[in-house]
């Protein structure tokens, strides 16, 4: 309304003034356009502008209506766009957002099934409550780059190795320093399932006897426990000698060897050399071998007893995952023996 007031005064006083008045104004206004349409772009007027305009241009005659900023043409595209606004519908709601912790479970389901399909997956999400559809399931595990079913792992040492976790032992041997610069050798094995730790000997010389001597007390030690084992995955190194693998094979545990030059295929056991070189051996100066075995003597403790591990749900290899902790003591601090580790107790 004040617009409109506005220029219903600006008129009035235009009406008092004289003819040539008003057409000297209107060349110099003429003049003005020219100048500002060789500097300025396309007009973008405010619907104020479009009102008035579209007004006044229908008494203007008709041979000055296409010297006007606004065309006939632009008054016809106004008028659509003014039906296409009455008319247009407003948007649906459209189906709903696949939530993150669904797309986490359909690739979680891909990935550790690598046989099965976007049907076998649909079926799945199903029977725990999900309506998707394969198209849709299909169309995550694309942008995600899962190839489809069957996608060629089954026989991956990565696959073999989760599959038959429960029944392998993993071995190595790995390396540390002492202060004088001498080189020891640590020869552990590891229960795969548990990720129980025995770390079996440290020697400076880790001939093929040695190995094997190792080997048999380690059979001792499990005892009843070998018959759970079915396997044992070694590199090929020349310290793992036709005795080594004799001690085992006695008790009906198969040795299998990793490809050349390939350390991950013996991942669970690499992994824990890192852990035990982070957390122990790289924060110690170790002064011989005495010292060596009885510092990894307290790591392997700590590591079984106390350590949490991400494999089992953030409990240690040797604890119940179902325990109950209560919460009411205080909490107590205790270092490990030798080491920078401290451990954390609630109070009796």
């Amino acid at each position: 309304m004040y617009q409109l007031l506005v220029k219903v005064f600006a008129w009035l006083a235009l009406a008092t003034r004289s003819e040539a008045s008003k057409d000297l104004e209107i060349l110099v206004l003429r003049h003005e356009i020219q100048v500002l349409r060789r500097q300025v772009g396309k007009p973008r007027p405010t619907w104020a502008d479009r009102a008035i305009i579209a007004a006044l241009a229908r008494l203007l005659p008709k041979h000055l209506r296409s010297h006007r900023i606004v065309t006939p043409a632009t008054l016809l595209a106004w008028h659509r766009r003014l039906v296409k606004r009455k008319w247009t519908q407003p948007a649906g709601p459209g189906r709903p957002r696949i939530s993150t912790e669904l797309t986490e479970l359909i690739l979680t389901l891909a990935r550790d099934n690598p046989g099965w399909g976007t049907c076998r997956v649909q079926g799945e999400l199903r029977r725990l409550g999900h309506r998707i559809s394969e198209a849709t399931i299909r169309r995550i595990l694309r942008r995600r780059k899962i190839p489809p079913a069957p996608r060629g792992t089954a026989t991956a040492w990565r696959t073999f190795l989760q599959a038959q976790a429960h029944g392998i032992l993993a071995t190595d041997l790995f390396h540390i320093d002492t202060v004088t610069l001498r080189r020891l050798y640590v020869l552990f094995v590891m229960e795969v399932k548990t990720r129980h730790v025995h770390i079996l000997g440290v020697t400076a010389h880790p001939t093929g006897d040695w190995v094997t001597q190792q080997a048999r007390q380690l059979m001792a030690t499990l005892d009843g426990q070998v018959d759970n084992f079915r396997f044992l995955v070694r590199d090929r190194g020349a310290n793992f000698i036709d005795s080594f693998d004799a001690v085992f094979a006695s008790e009906g545990i198969n040795v299998v060897k990793t490809p050349p030059q390939q350390p991950r295929s013996n991942c669970f056991a690499e992994r824990w050399i890192r852990t035990a070189r982070y957390d122990c051996t790289d924060n110690v100066l170790l002064f011989g071998e005495a010292h060596a075995r009885m510092i990894l003597a307290a790591y392997e403790d700590h590591y079984n007893r106390h350590r949490p591990h991400q494999g089992r749900d953030q409990t240690p290899p040797d604890a119940d995952p179902a325990e109950i902790i209560p919460i009411e003591g205080r909490i107590r601090r205790r270092q490990v023996p030798g080491t920078t580790i401290h451990e954390y107790h609630r109070a009796a």
